[in-house]
């Protein structure tokens, strides 16, 4: 069994166990099936790729974990770690009284810690609840969820207050035989509608424009709001809206990969279109950078967890979709009483949540 399915009334998610990522999610909302998360095209293809192409990229689709993010230079493992290209067994996959729970375990230690990823889904949420749970190891890990959506059309923006969003030191294809991005390398800004670029002047993050080729990667730094952090991306030709919301003391980062036709080398060859990877994160770029010395933490961003004997900890996460957009995302989102509601302009839209899952305001593990 490489895929196992799990459903709710009204929400299915399907995950990949070779890897660890979702391989499909279907929401029912306003009698339509929405399908928020990304699939690479190759995935399904059937064609040679590359031979020492991590397995994360071969099978690259919805979201999964990552631990560490991006390089594994402390201890040895590919892009983004084990937990995203190894093998996971099913422990527990059962009804509940509302909806269905399941619980994965990594059969790869991670810092000699065990791993364990929990779904549940509740009739009528269209969400997807997640929360990973570490526990012993030693040392520390960075830890990112990287979930993925794509467009025909482009879409519109909007997040949870964020303190400026900055690039890194250099672009992920900084050689124009190989690819293109669109961003200043490095650059900071206050103003996420006002982001310096690469040719002067300044792009809007809060627009995705399918008429851009770009590899861009840009990180946003949460401000101290009190609220869940989230990003709302209303998709134009999908006429949905994709959601995907965290515990800020936990993830305090949101990494925004704009992968919109900017690699022209196998297996991306220019047709990795249209594509946004949100990725609510603890961790600067590679795990030795995130448990050293880095630029967020000179910030006073944390980028990483402790690991220790005896200890563990844990971090909650949630993905979901409704339609229609309207094509604009909404400009506050809040979450109380077992529901979420979502203003744009002068109405306000209510949906099911359990307001309680994301533990806002109680303290995260060091």
């Amino acid at each position: 069994m490489d895929t196992i399915t799990i459903k709710a009334r009204g929400i299915s998610v399907s995950l990949d166990l070779t890897v660890g990522h979702i391989a499909d999610m279907t929401v029912e909302s306003g009698g339509r099936q929405l399908k928020p998360l990304h699939r690479a095209p190759w995935v399904d293809a059937g064609e040679a790729l590359p031979k020492d192409l991590p397995q994360g990229t071969v099978r690259l689709s919805g979201d999964f974990l990552c631990a560490p993010f991006s390089r594994s230079d402390v201890e040895e493992a590919p892009l983004h770690g084990w937990t995203a290209n190894s093998d996971w067994d099913v422990t527990e996959s059962s009804a509940t009284e509302s909806g269905w729970r399941a619980v994965f375990r990594l059969r790869h230690k991670v810092m000699g810690a065990s791993v364990d990823k929990i779904f549940t889904l509740i009739d009528g949420h269209p969400f997807l609840y997640q929360e990973h749970v570490f526990s012993g190891g030693s040392g520390a890990i960075s830890v990112a969820h990287h979930p993925m959506t794509a467009m025909k059309g482009g879409g519109r923006l909007a997040f949870s207050p964020k303190r400026f969003a900055a690039t890194l030191a250099d672009p992920l294809e900084p050689d124009p035989a190989r690819g293109r991005f669109m961003l200043a390398y490095p650059a900071r800004s206050a103003d996420l509608a006002q982001f310096p670029a690469a040719g002067g002047g300044t792009a809007d993050l809060t627009q995705y424009r399918m008429e851009d080729r770009r590899e861009d990667f840009v990180t946003l730094v949460e401000a101290d709001h009190g609220g869940p952090g989230w990003t709302a991306l209303a998709r134009q030709a999908e006429d949905d809206l994709v959601l995907v919301l965290k515990n800020p003391a936990e993830l305090p980062v949101t990494m925004l990969w704009l992968s919109n036709g900017g690699r022209d080398y196998a297996p991306w060859s220019g047709r990795h279109l249209g594509v946004l990877g949100i990725e609510d994160g603890r961790s600067a770029i590679g795990h030795a950078a995130s448990i050293g010395d880095n630029w967020l933490k000179r910030e006073g961003v944390a980028t990483a967890f402790v690991l220790g004997q005896g200890r563990g900890f844990s971090f909650r996460h949630v993905i979901g979709a409704l339609s229609p957009s309207g094509g604009t995302p909404p400009r506050e989102i809040t979450t109380a009483d077992g529901r979420m509601r979502l203003a744009a302009g002068g109405s306000t839209r209510e949906v099911a949540f359990d307001s309680a899952f994301l533990r806002i305001g109680q303290p995260a593990a060091a």
